[in-house]
């Protein structure tokens, strides 16, 4: 296939390489001295692990923001999206939080965009740029023409390896609202095998942003490990951590990785709780377990919240006590926690469990504001009455008509407009 790349950076350049390594036509446009230079003298100014071999026998053309597109089928945007350093984690935490600069990306887009048109001759879009969630349809689809058709295809890569890393992925991510990635997939199955996922542009987004912090978030998990050993006398962080790496049921796993409510049951909150204690006697640097604790209580206020912002004038039940679905265990249930949320909101609130209470639930006649807090299979199909509203944090519940049903997390799309 006749591949195009806006852009030819730390990133474009290695993708381009790896995808001309597969027998595909590549051309580029980039106005910046360094691409051109590299492909003169076939010599990268950056470490990248395989990319110099594939730079001596490169055919790669720079050409003019028209040419190439008028010689590409499918064209991916590389445009960087940079932050000032202050933002780059080099210096402390500054007091202040800014999204990416889209300056660079928003003048190619437009620019590429003129180009396709002065063509006349559809070509699919895809940009690999990271932005932050909702960038794309706010800020970038309307600068483009009708010709061109948008995917949002971020990589999930690290510099050095791009080559190797694009090459065997552990998925390909393709955020789309038309019918864009069939041509994009057919590509990619002259590339590998791998698992081709394809979601809203806007889940893409979110997705790409939160692969990374996750990351992020394994590594502090590790570091806080560290500084508890090395205050343990006989405790060595290799060894736990390298236990750890071995749960593979629970852990290193997709097990947990669900939204709904907060952690609980008799172990977990309490574990943490403790080891605060812990991290306090220890003198941590920071308490990681404290902080789990926070988000937990947090999510439970923010939980309250949205059941007051849909309760109208009706009265609250929660379904479920327990700590997981057909269990009868209540310690540390976030569905408790909730309740008592509530009560100190003087709100009226009740709970009912039919793994816990001796009594059947009786019969209301009166509209309710309910929240599954359990995710037991007796709610899927629960006769909630009419005129009632059901906020369901787990998304699997079914209401019959007349009934409000709030699926928390899962909002439809609406249009949003370019600034």
């Amino acid at each position: 296939m006749n591949i195009g790349f806006a852009g030819l950076g730390k990133l474009g350049l290695p993708v381009a390489l790896a995808i001309e390594s597969k027998g595909h036509s590549v051309v580029a446009h980039d106005p910046a001295d360094g691409p051109r230079e590299m492909l003169r003298t076939r010599r990268m100014t950056f470490r990248e692990a395989g990319a110099d071999a594939l730079l001596q026998r490169s055919r790669i053309e720079l050409l003019s923001m028209e040419d190439m597109v008028r010689r590409s089928e499918i064209i991916f945007v590389s445009v960087q999206t940079p932050h000032e350093p202050r933002f780059e984690g080099t210096t402390r935490l500054p007091a202040e939080t800014r999204d990416f600069d889209y300056t660079h990306l928003s003048a190619g887009v437009k620019q590429l965009s003129a180009a396709i048109e002065a063509v006349g001759r559809e070509r699919l879009v895809i940009i690999i740029s990271t932005v932050l969630p909702g960038t794309m349809r706010r800020l970038i689809k309307p600068l483009l023409g009708p010709h061109s058709r948008l995917c949002y295809n971020p990589f999930f890569i690290s510099m050095g390896t791009a080559i190797r890393d694009f090459l065997y992925p552990e998925f390909v991510l393709f955020g789309v609202d038309e019918g864009t990635a069939g041509a994009a997939e057919e590509f990619y199955r002259t590339i590998h095998d791998a698992p081709f996922r394809r979601t809203t542009i806007e889940e893409a987004e979110v997705i790409k942003v939160l692969y990374n912090t996750f990351i992020s978030t394994k590594i502090a998990f590790a570091n806080t490990a560290m500084e508890i050993c090395h205050q343990i006398p006989g405790a060595d962080v290799d060894v736990v951590l390298g236990v750890l790496r071995d749960a593979r049921e629970r852990i290193v796993s997709g097990k947990y990785l669900g939204a709904g409510m907060g952690d609980g049951g008799a172990c977990h909150p309490r574990d943490n709780i403790a080891l605060s204690h812990l991290a306090a006697n220890l003198g941590l640097s920071f308490d990681w377990f404290r902080c789990v604790m926070e988000q937990r209580e947090h999510q439970s206020d923010w939980l309250a919240d949205l059941i007051e912002a849909h309760r109208g004038d009706r009265d609250i039940l929660i379904l479920g006590q327990s700590f997981k679905p057909e269990s009868n265990i209540v310690t540390g249930s976030p569905a408790l926690l909730l309740e008592s949320i509530l009560r100190e909101r003087h709100l009226p609130v009740k709970s009912w469990d039919p793994h816990v209470d001796t009594e059947t639930l009786p019969p209301r006649g009166k509209p309710l504001c309910y929240f599954i807090g359990t995710r037991h299979p007796e709610f899927r199909t629960w006769p909630f009455e009419v005129g009632s509203v059901v906020l369901d944090p787990w998304r699997y519940v079914e209401v019959p008509a007349g009934v409000e049903l709030i699926q928390i997390g899962r909002r439809p799309l609406l249009p949003i407009k370019a600034e």
